[in-house]
């Protein structure tokens, strides 16, 4: 029962990263925090661990998508080059920033941002991209924030990111392709900080590489590197207008829940 979640998670994971262009962190942390205590995990741990594992999973979906992006020309690498460094910076403040962090309140602020996330799916605002490309300072910074949140969250950053360089005079294709690859260095160093971060604390479980747990971490990728295909394929075909209120509404639920 335990390992099916963990696949059912990653097929949802998957389908919505496919889907809506938003990270699957949104969907793996809830399920992750509700597996983590129906296996009894420490109240003041499985918070955490949901949230490293999130981005664990991240480094093999945005390793695949960015292929992907790539065969198309769709990765702008001189605007990924400043950007990825101010994420390193991030990713790392991120994990510095959550376990200092109590496991309750890390969990309504997961609510809160499910929520905010949910408001922005419901209510579009097109802004028209007539801002030339910033300077490297900029982008920098940029990514410090972007990663700093993401790791806090446990997402890939595309919730963040995309609409940041929506603002430029990007190619929407591009925009996707540039976020696809931000992912990759948020998830991965944030991910090497958390092993790193949990390697002293004591009453993790088995099979946990700092906060990290590896079970979970396995099962997931196996069914969200496949899913994701099937969501980007979805996507053409399904009305999307509805399955976006409809994710919109799942999140809200989600975040009214850890919030209360």
């Amino acid at each position: 029962m335990i390992i099916a979640s963990y696949l059912i998670a990653g097929i949802f994971a998957g389908l919505t990263a496919g889907l809506f262009g938003v990270g699957g962190g949104l969907i793996v942390v809830p399920i992750l925090i509700l597996v983590f205590q129906w296996q009894n995990f420490p109240a003041e741990t499985l918070t955490h661990m949901a949230v490293a594992t999130s981005l664990a999973t991240i480094i093999f979906t945005s390793a695949s998508s960015i292929w992907s992006h790539q065969q198309k020309n769709a990765v702008l690498w001189p605007v990924f080059k400043p950007i990825s460094v101010g994420i390193v910076l991030g990713a790392i403040l991120g994990v510095f920033t959550v376990i200092q962090m109590e496991g309750e309140l890390l969990k309504k602020l997961f609510g809160l941002f499910a929520i905010l996330v949910a408001l922005k799916m419901m209510v579009k605002i097109k802004l028209e991209a007539r801002k030339p490309l910033p300077a490297n300072p900029v982008l920098f910074f940029a990514g410090i924030v972007i990663a700093w949140v993401s790791s806090i969250f446990g997402i890939g950053g595309g919730t963040l990111s995309v609409p940041f360089l929506s603002r430029y005079r990007i190619k929407m294709t591009q925009v996707v392709g540039t976020s696809a690859a931000c992912g990759l260095p948020i998830a991965l160093f944030a991910t090497m900080s958390n092993i790193l971060a949990g390697l002293n604390q004591t009453g993790l479980p088995s099979w946990s590489a700092g906060y990290v747990y590896l079970p979970a971490l396995a099962g997931i990728v196996v069914t969200s590197m496949f899913s994701a295909k099937l969501g980007a394929h979805l996507a053409h075909y399904l009305p999307g207008h509805i399955l976006t209120r409809l994710f919109a509404l799942f999140l809200i639920l989600v975040g009214i829940n850890f919030l209360i």
